[in-house]
C-alpha cells in the first residue's frame, strides 16, 4: 500500500462518488482492450457514463448536471486513473468544454447544450491547436466572416481530443484577422449533418491509444451567429485565459492519479516477482526507488490539494496553475519511468498497464501548454 494522506476537500459525499466511479470504471477495463485496437471508445460508453451521472458532475442541476462542484470532477479524475483508463475524454468534456458554456454562454445556449452533454448525447471537444500553431493562440489562422445571420468558418485544427466522436465543438477562430488576440472568438459547432465540416485522421500516437485524437477541417461551414460564445466578438482570447487554469489543474490531477497507480502496480509486482530466488521487493534498491517515488507522489498530491482548495475559493492564479502543471507532469514522467524499470522487460510490453502509463505520461508535458510555456508564463509574475 502506498503511503498516503486524506485530502481536506474530500468529504464523505465526494469519497462515495469516487468509490462508485472506481467500480464503474473497472467494468471498462476489458472493453479497453478493444478500444485500444480501434483507436477510440464506443459512443455507447459515453451514454453509459452519462446515465451514471459521471458527466457534467459540476454543472448546475437546472442544466442537467449533478449540481456538484470541482471536487466532484477531481474525484472522477482520480477514479479513472485508478483503472488506468486513458481513452475516456470525460475530463475534457465535463471539466473544460462544459464550463466554457456555463461561464460564457447565453441562457439559451446553456439550456440547449448542457443537458445533452450531461447524458452523453453530445460529446464535447475544444479546437484550439492548428497544424502551424501550438501554444501561441494569438497566431491561429482559422477564421470566420459574417454572412447574413451566419458566420462562414474556414480553416483546420489538429490534435483534438474526442475529435472523432465529438458532435459539439468549441472552435477558436479569428473574427477579425487584423486584431491579433483581440480578434479571437469562440464559435460552437453542432456537427451532426453539418455541411463543410470534415474529420481527418484519427491520429496514431505514442500513448493514449484508446482516445480519439483528430484533425478537423472547416470548408465554408455555416455557423449561426447565435452560436458565438459570449455576447460580443473578440472575447475568445480572454475566455480562453480565464478557463485555462482549470484545464491545467485537471492535467495535474490526472498526473497525481497516474503516479499513484504506477507506484501501486509496481509495489504489487515487485512483491510477487522473484529474482535470484527472492522477491524483487527484497532488494534495497527497489525499496529505496519506490520510497523516492512515494515522496514525489506526496509532493504532487499536496500541491494538487492546495491548488484545488485555491480553485474552489476562486484564487487559483495563472502562474500557480502553470507551475503546478509543469511540476506534476514532470514528476509523472519521472515516476512512471522509474516504475517501468522495476518491471524489467515486462515493463516494455503493452499488455502491462505500466507500459501504457509510461507512454501516456509523455503528452502530459505537451498539451494544455507545453511545460516550457508554463515556466515562461510563471516567470512573468516573478
Amino acid at each position: 500500500m502506498i503511503n498516503h494522506f486524506e485530502s481536506s476537500w474530500m468529504n464523505e459525499e465526494v469519497a462515495m462518488l469516487e468509490d462508485t466511479a472506481k467500480k464503474f470504471f473497472q467494468t471498462w477495463i476489458d472493453k479497453d482492450i478493444e478500444w485500444r485496437k480501434n483507436g477510440m471508445m464506443d459512443k455507447e460508453a459515453w451514454l453509459e457514463a452519462g446515465s451514471m451521472g459521471f458527466l457534467c458532475a459540476s454543472m448546475p442541476e437546472e442544466y442537467g448536471g449533478a449540481g456538484g462542484d470541482f471536487r466532484h470532477e477531481a474525484a472522477l479524475i482520480y477514479a479513472q486513473a485508478d483503472a488506468a483508463l486513458s481513452g475516456f475524454g470525460g475530463f475534457l468534456h465535463s471539466g473544460i468544454v462544459a464550463p466554457y458554456i456555463l461561464h460564457h454562454g447565453s441562457e439559451q445556449q446553456k439550456q440547449r447544450w448542457l443537458p445533452k452533454m450531461a447524458t452523453g448525447e453530445l460529446v464535447g471537444a475544444i479546437a484550439m491547436t492548428e497544424p502551424g500553431t501550438g501554444s501561441d493562440l494569438q497566431a491561429i489562422k482559422t477564421y470566420a466572416i459574417k454572412d447574413g445571420d451566419d458566420y462562414i468558418l474556414n480553416g483546420s485544427k489538429t490534435f483534438i481530443t474526442n475529435g472523432q466522436l465529438a458532435n459539439l465543438i468549441i472552435v477558436a477562430c479569428k473574427t477579425d484577422r487584423e486584431k491579433g488576440a483581440q480578434g479571437v472568438s469562440l464559435l460552437v459547432l453542432e456537427t451532426d449533418g453539418l455541411a463543410g465540416f470534415e474529420r481527418g485522421r484519427n491520429l496514431e500516437k505514442i500513448g493514449l491509444s484508446s482516445q480519439d485524437t483528430s484533425e478537423l477541417f472547416f470548408n465554408n461551414v455555416r455557423v449561426p451567429q447565435k452560436n458565438l460564445l459570449g455576447s460580443v466578438e473578440g472575447m475568445g482570447f480572454i475566455q480562453l485565459m480565464q478557463e485555462l487554469p482549470q484545464e491545467r489543474l485537471i492535467i495535474a490531477l490526472a498526473a497525481a492519479g497516474a503516479i499513484k497507480k504506477s507506484i501501486e502496480l509496481t509495489i504489487e509486482y515487485t512483491k510477487e516477482r522473484h529474482a535470484f530466488n527472492k522477491p524483487v521487493w527484497s532488494f534495497q534498491n527497489t525499496r529505496f526507488k519506490l520510497a523516492e517515488c512515494n515522496a514525489d507522489y506526496l509532493a504532487v498530491r499536496a500541491m494538487c490539494d492546495a491548488a484545488l482548495e485555491a480553485h474552489l475559493n476562486k484564487k487559483l492564479t495563472v502562474q500557480h496553475a502553470a507551475l503546478l502543471k509543469a511540476f506534476t507532469t514532470d514528476k509523472q514522467a519521472k515516476v512512471t519511468d522509474e516504475c517501468l524499470q522495476l518491471f524489467g522487460g515486462y515493463g516494455y510490453m503493452l499488455e502491462y498497464p505500466i507500459a501504457r502509463l509510461y507512454a501516456d505520461a509523455r503528452v502530459q508535458k505537451i498539451y494544455g501548454g507545453t511545460n516550457e510555456i508554463m515556466k515562461e508564463l510563471a516567470s512573468r509574475f516573478m
